[in-house]
């Protein structure tokens, strides 16, 4: 053997068991996430940009399902010890986690963090409870309103339709179900939970008070607009019923061109625009009686069992996730709101508010978005709510006895778990 041969094989070996050692070294972060489709594309670009400027930081994703389906799987995982590092983390439900030290307090992370000045206020306080920071913001989103031009052309409605307040789109929708309902085109799509909440702050009101934490479900405005949402499906038959029992039926009717108008997250402008094309148009949500909105979307929360670097790892990752860059490539492929003041800036963002219309919808509805109750008993109260609004909506039981009953029974929960 050459002495050639024999330095290229020792050093070949050399970097052999550099990469290996290199390997054994990287910390793994366990990631699980609620995001597939073109918004998992989006996650997969930004995690892959992560790594490649952290070599020894793994981060491994995992989608687990909806908000919903992280919190029912993170609460079996807790007990059973095979709980995730980082989680995504519906921005009203963290409390029930945090208030229970389950998730780290990322006040000293956050405080140190140069990040910190550039995020939008609202972005800076949404992951606060009790002055401490337990989630930084990835995916923020108010709900807007989306409609089919197409379909209001063919059913004799203008583009400029205003549609501003219940009447006008109670009005709107039933000339698209009159018009186009024997084409198996729907007026309008049952309202999601993000929108009901919407839609109640638009006529004036709150399900809980976001300062004092009061139960305001029985409250009269809250219970006006439930009256107008359930008669969309049960009186006017405006809205199929297959989009009450499952949520996600009304937004795939939109996508699928069989419904006129749907009110949804900014996050859906993404596949909205790619299944709708030059036929999307997106409007601010109604201003019934109050022009308000809510601030929804999801933040990553650093789990408390996870070993100190490991934790350490995490927080880079989550604050990568906000940076100007991530941000900006997250908001282009979705629609989802600018958490960074810098992301509008860069080329992909610039890209897309100069060839996506209506993607700066969201950004316009700002002025009007509020943060909501995050308390350990909204969690309780959300997943309540969806079997109540069935009976509401399905005409099974009377709005008001509803809504009131619902109160009752959250008042009680919340003296129960406490805050």
């Amino acid at each position: 053997m050459s002495r050639k041969f024999q330095s290229t094989v020792v050093a070949s070996m050399i970097a052999l068991v550099a990469s290996v050692g290199a390997a054994e070294a990287a910390t793994t972060v366990k990631f699980w996430h609620s995001f597939n489709k073109s918004s998992g594309q989006a996650l997969d670009k930004i995690i892959a940009n992560f790594e490649a400027a952290n070599p020894g930081i793994d981060v491994e994703a995992e989608f687990i399902g909806n908000y919903n389906d992280i919190i029912a799987k993170l609460q079996a995982a807790i007990p059973a010890r095979r709980a995730p590092d980082a989680v995504i983390l519906e921005v009203t439900r963290y409390g029930l986690f945090a208030n229970n030290n389950i998730l780290t307090n990322l006040t000293p992370y956050f405080d140190a963090d140069p990040l910190k000045a550039d995020l939008y206020d609202y972005a800076q306080e949404v992951g606060v409870i009790g002055g401490k920071n337990y989630i930084v913001p990835f995916n923020s989103s108010t709900p807007v309103l989306y409609f089919n031009k197409d379909i209001f052309q063919r059913a004799g409605l203008s583009a400029d339709t205003p549609l501003k307040t219940f009447d006008e789109i109670t009005a709107a929708a039933k000339t698209i179900s009159e018009k186009l309902g024997s084409e198996g085109i729907s007026g309008i799509a049952a309202p999601g939970q993000f929108a009901r909440w919407g839609l109640v702050m638009a006529n004036d009101s709150e399900l809980v008070d976001p300062k004092s934490g009061e139960i305001l479900l029985d409250k009269p405005n809250t219970i006006e607009a439930y009256q107008w949402m359930a008669s969309l499906v049960h009186e006017n038959k405006v809205a199929s019923p297959d989009g009450v029992t499952e949520e996600d039926n009304g937004r795939d009717a939109f996508l699928a061109k069989k419904v006129g108008i749907m009110f949804n997250s900014t996050g859906n402008y993404g596949e909205s625009k790619k299944a709708i094309g030059d036929n999307l148009v997106v409007r601010p949500m109604p201003c019934n009686k109050a022009c308000s909105v809510p601030i929804g979307g999801a933040g990553i929360g650093i789990m408390a069992t996870s070993p100190k670097d490991v934790q350490d790892a995490a927080y880079k990752f989550v604050s990568y996730a906000a940076s100007p860059e991530a941000n900006a490539i997250w908001f282009a492929a979705t629609g989802y709101l600018p958490i960074n003041k810098k992301s509008v800036a860069l080329p992909v963002a610039k890209e897309a508010l100069a060839t996506q219309p209506g993607i700066e919808v969201a950004i316009e509805s700002l002025p009007n978005a509020h943060g909501r109750a995050r308390s350990t008993v909204v969690t309780w109260m959300r997943t309540t709510e969806y079997k109540m609004w069935q009976a509401m909506a399905l005409g099974q039981r009377k709005v008001d006895e509803t809504m009131k009953d619902f109160a009752e029974q959250t008042r009680a929960e919340e003296k129960r778990v406490g805050n």
